[in-house]
């Protein structure tokens, strides 16, 4: 395991990404959390950061007269690092500077590998509106044992209660398990009602494959949970559906087509 030798830097909020709209105030705000690695106090990786900008830019066009502002978390360092779980509480200090920034603004939580954990276990914060997370890093069998965390104690899920979660998984992810999300994805829906999960058909971890389609997905899923925006039919299907239907629902080629123009 990788050891800390000097004091880890702040966490850090990138530069905002918005697209000129309608609406000049900010109304709302998704932040990005980059994937990351199981144990490393280094810094982060900056093409983590990088291979997220696409999607901020996606999400805060199809946002724009709404007044949404995209911003990159940077992380205190690369690692989730056992019971620190230093990324989820970096997503909690960049909901709170939200807060700082921009008021009483609903946030949605976008994540990506270990991102997405941190999403899914930031997500109770109270401004939190939303929570998105894409191809989830998740501990063995969905419980914390194997990353060092205290065995049999099962990543916590009730906390999500009251909010859109949305989860997308390649199918092929060779890195992060499906399955597991799966599992956690079915916990949640008891819990919370309004959870939905896609999987994305012979797509890998980084949902490069149909990464039209998950960024069509997710920009649809931020604009209903964030401004009361009518979800796309799959969506809502997803969401109103019993499971298993609703967590393992296909997403489509060509998905939300019609809405990039």
């Amino acid at each position: 395991m990788a050891q800390r030798a000097l004091p880890l830097p702040a966490a850090r909020l990138g530069r905002a990404v918005r697209t000129a709209g309608s609406s000049t105030a900010v109304s709302g705000v998704v932040l990005l959390l980059p994937d990351g690695e199981p144990y490393s106090y280094r810094r982060p990786s900056s093409l983590a950061y990088a291979l997220q900008l696409p999607l901020a830019r996606t999400l805060a066009r199809a946002g724009r007269d709404d007044g949404l502002a995209a911003h990159l978390v940077h992380y205190r360092c690369r690692g989730w690092n056992t019971a620190d779980a230093h990324p989820a509480a970096d997503a909690e200090w960049a909901v709170e500077e939200v807060v700082r920034r921009y008021g009483d603004v609903p946030v949605c939580l976008a994540g990506h590998g270990m991102g997405a954990r941190a999403a899914l276990r930031a997500g109770g914060h109270p401004a939190v509106a939303a929570v998105l997370a894409l191809a989830p890093w998740l501990p063995p069998d969905g419980n914390t044992e194997g990353d060092g965390d205290a065995a049999d104690v099962p990543e916590p899920v009730k906390h999500l209660s009251g909010r859109p979660v949305l989860l997308v998984h390649g199918t092929n992810d060779a890195r992060c398990d499906p399955e597991l999300s799966f599992r956690l994805a079915q916990r949640a829906k008891k819990a919370n009602r309004d959870t939905c999960r896609f999987e994305v058909h012979s797509d890998g971890h980084a949902l490069r494959q149909h990464h039209a389609e998950v960024a069509a997905l997710a920009s649809d899923f931020v604009r209903g949970a964030l401004f009361g925006h009518a979800y796309a039919r799959p969506v809502a299907d997803a969401l109103a559906a019993p499971p298993p239907l609703g967590l393992r629902m296909p997403l489509a080629a060509g998905f939300g087509k019609s809405l990039r123009g």
